[in-house]
């Protein structure tokens, strides 16, 4: 499906900075590295909290996404290039290397998010239709961490032009792809908006996207500086590590997906929630390399099991014509969930050490889905229609 093989290359370009990013941060002037990495990763993600809703609300109101999608990765590959290349040719401070950054998410945002979108137009099971969007990001973040580790052992920026040269794929992939957004008289943006005032249980779906990026942001930051530091592995290393978790959460999203239009969403997302930060503690408490790894295959899998569904609640809640901006608010709040996994990770590593870092992202997972889950359960199953199965 080429939407899907969007999603994957969009996906992938954004993995492969994150094994060696130290390196990368290091090459573009930064002095530190658990603290300017948490700069450079958190950047991006600010623009995508900023813009994914204006993308969003623009598709909407437009009745039209391909063009935008066909934009936003020609946009997200020049920040690409221009990160390999202006910081030297210009002598970038950090803080312009950021500032270049954040341009590059504020247009990358915008082929992922309707990209995503886009998928949610297609016929069928919302399930299916979100699990093949979950096994493309996944997919993406599995191949990306274990190439990114290899393309840093050719280079600091090499990796910033293979991500580059895979937007242009995205977009020139993009450009063969119909519009099937829904048509409608009257203002797109009033009525999508008004969908979201009228819905608000759209914050489920929106918290829990929050706590599935808390996770994938955390893991970029400090689960790389982590086996880094704490084992003392390279970027090759690190990337494969990295990969263990992404791999089963990107071969497990189709059928997970599927199951969920069967049986419904609250299962999934019970059960994948309430594992997930126990999963994500695992991780830090594990002595050795090989436990690490085998914990890190079970955070995938936990993760695999609610993501899809997750997507699929979007879907299921939202009225025709505001999918665009429902999907972009369920962006924001993923993209805000990967921003605090960046910055309270990091911040809590660099304060308190590893093992604490661990323990704060896993508690916090808990509490969010002890507080979202009664809710969860509680809901009208004639609200939406694939709750039932």
């Amino acid at each position: 499906m080429v939407l899907a093989a969007v999603v994957f290359a969009v996906l992938l370009a954004q993995v492969l900075l994150y094994p060696g990013v130290t390196d990368l941060v290091a090459a573009v002037g930064a002095t530190t590295a658990l603290d300017a990495s948490m700069w450079f990763l958190a950047a991006e993600f600010a623009a995508f909290v900023a813009f994914a809703g204006l993308w969003g609300a623009l598709s909407d109101r437009l009745g039209r996404r391909a063009p935008l999608v066909v934009a936003g990765a020609l946009g997200g590959s020049l920040g690409y290039f221009a990160l390999a290349v202006l910081p030297g040719a210009l002598s970038l401070s950090f803080a312009g290397v950021l500032a270049v950054r954040a341009l590059q998410g504020a247009t990358t945002v915008g082929a992922f998010s309707l990209s995503m979108t886009m998928l949610m137009d297609l016929e069928g099971g919302h399930g299916k239709n979100m699990g093949a969007a979950g096994i493309a990001i996944g997919l993406g973040t599995a191949v990306g961490a274990p190439l990114g580790g290899r393309l840093y052992g050719l280079g600091p920026f090499v990796p910033l032009y293979a991500a580059g040269g895979l937007l242009v794929v995205a977009a020139a992939l993009a450009l063969s792809i119909p519009d099937r957004a829904p048509s409608s008289e009257g203002d797109r943006v009033r009525r999508a908006v008004a969908t979201l005032t009228e819905r608000p249980v759209l914050g489920l779906p929106y918290t829990f996207g929050f706590v599935d990026r808390f996770t994938a942001g955390f893991f970029a930051l400090v689960g790389t500086v982590y086996f880094r530091e704490g084992f003392g592995l390279d970027a090759a290393a690190t990337g494969v590590m990295l990969g263990l978790f992404f791999a089963p959460f990107a071969l497990l999203q189709y059928p997970f997906g599927v199951l969920s239009d069967k049986i419904g969403r609250t299962a999934p997302v019970v059960a994948g929630s309430a594992l997930y930060g126990f999963a994500v503690v695992g991780v830090g408490l594990s002595p050795t390399v090989p436990t690490a790894a085998v914990a890190m295959v079970v955070v995938g899998v936990v993760g695999a099991v609610m993501a899809p569904a997750t997507m699929a609640l979007v879907s299921d809640l939202s009225a025709d014509s505001g999918r665009g901006t429902a999907m972009a608010g369920f962006n924001v709040f993923g993209s805000l969930g990967f921003l605090a996994g960046i910055v309270v990770g990091g911040t809590v590593a660099d304060e308190f050490g590893f093992l604490a870092a661990f323990l704060t992202a896993g508690a916090l997972e808990i509490a969010i889905a002890v507080v979202s889950i009664p809710t969860l359960l509680r809901m009208d199953p004639e609200g939406a229609s694939a709750f039932g199965g």
